[in-house]
């Protein structure tokens, strides 16, 4: 070791889905949405003043957050923009879990929260999923420093209801409880309402999947004005301008178009329940997902091998080498319909032995 190595900050990174640069491929693992922005975000686009380009954004993000807050029916100052929810889960990480004890999260989970407690030293114990995979309340009921479970949980895409996840909530008014909602415009009840009965709580969304803004990193925060003005705090500490100009423009544009963002949205679960039917026919196993995507497991074809066949065919899907539980599982993101029809005609090819590599 190099003498100034003592002193570096040394942590295992987040490891992202692959973003393959060859053209002509299915990709079905990073859960991004198969359809285009709003037409109000290509609209916008066009118009961009470059002009602003050479001056500082709104550090506030106003007009996103106020967007925001109309479509949710909240108020401005109770919504925190960042750079995609990667972004303001950090945040709310670094300002609100600042404890001895430690923070609460599943063992089978959205695997920053790991990198991010190591990050920022903070203490953290992982609560094991059960044999369903489902996030157990009574494990959550110990003493601790903060709690954070996505709903759906990812990569199983498994939904607790909303009387499980306020249960969760309600054990400790004295910690902050972040519900991590990625995926929650795909099959489930938000738990915003929840907001008016509890302060200590903190509900992460992004555009990244529902609102197919994934490149342009939007994500924001929910909660009471007091607890989002600590987070903006810290932010401003960090970095005032977070969000750039075209990206608070583009971004208002997506979320206006409520319309456009119900019609994907329903054609997603459509092409989802579909796709459920086609993996249950070819003798897949799986836990009903309220996400994007469906995280799959066959008895008599190991994920490895199939993950390595779909590559090779230009089908890009997830596999997760560890933990061991999840080896011999594939997370399938749900694309258009044409796409899956692809996905499936190649596993059955594959699973006839009738195809070359």
């Amino acid at each position: 070791m190099k003498a100034w190595e003592k002193n570096i900050r040394k942590v295992t990174p987040y490891v992202p889905g692959e973003q393959p640069k060859n053209t002509g491929i299915i990709k079905l693992n990073t859960n991004e949405n198969p359809y285009p922005p709003a037409p109000g975000v290509l609209e916008a686009l066009k118009k961009t003043d470059v002009d602003l380009l050479r001056r500082y954004p709104d550090p506030t993000a106003s007009a996103l957050t106020e967007a925001i807050a109309e479509f949710y029916g909240v108020e401005s100052d109770q919504v925190f923009v960042g750079v995609g929810s990667d972004d303001v889960l950090a945040m709310a990480f670094l300002t609100c879990f600042h404890s001895d004890k430690p923070i609460l999260f599943p063992d089978i989970t959205y695997s920053f929260y790991d990198v991010w407690a190591g990050l920022f030293r903070i203490p953290y114990e992982v609560q094991p999923l059960d044999e369903k995979f489902c996030i157990c309340a009574e494990d959550y009921q110990k003493e601790c420093g903060g709690i954070v479970f996505p709903n759906p949980n990812a990569p199983t895409g498994i939904l607790k209801s909303l009387d499980e996840v306020e249960e969760i909530i309600c054990l400790h008014p004295d910690v902050i409880v972040i519900v991590d909602e990625a995926y929650i415009d795909f099959g489930g009840a938000s738990a915003l309402p929840l907001l008016k009965k509890y302060d200590h709580l903190l509900i992460a969304q992004t555009f990244s999947k529902s609102r197919s803004m994934a490149g342009m990193r939007i994500g924001f925060l929910l909660g009471n004005q007091e607890l989002i003005r600590y987070i903006n705090d810290c932010k401003y500490s960090f970095n005032s301008y977070t969000m750039n100009q075209t990206v608070i423009t583009l971004g208002v544009e997506a979320i206006r178009d409520r319309a456009y963002f119900e019609q994907c949205r329903r054609t997603i679960i459509e092409t989802r329940e579909w796709a459920k039917g086609e993996f249950h026919g070819l003798g897949f196993e799986f836990a009903d997902s309220a996400a994007n995507f469906v995280f799959v497991t066959h008895p008599d074809y190991p994920a490895k091998e199939m993950f390595e066949a779909l590559k090779e065919a230009g089908i890009y899907v997830r596999h997760f080498s560890g933990p061991k539980r999840i080896s011999n599982y594939l997370r399938i993101t749900i694309g258009t319909r044409e796409e899956m029809e692809a996905l499936f005609a190649f596993l059955k090819q594959y699973m006839s032995k009738d195809w070359s590599m």
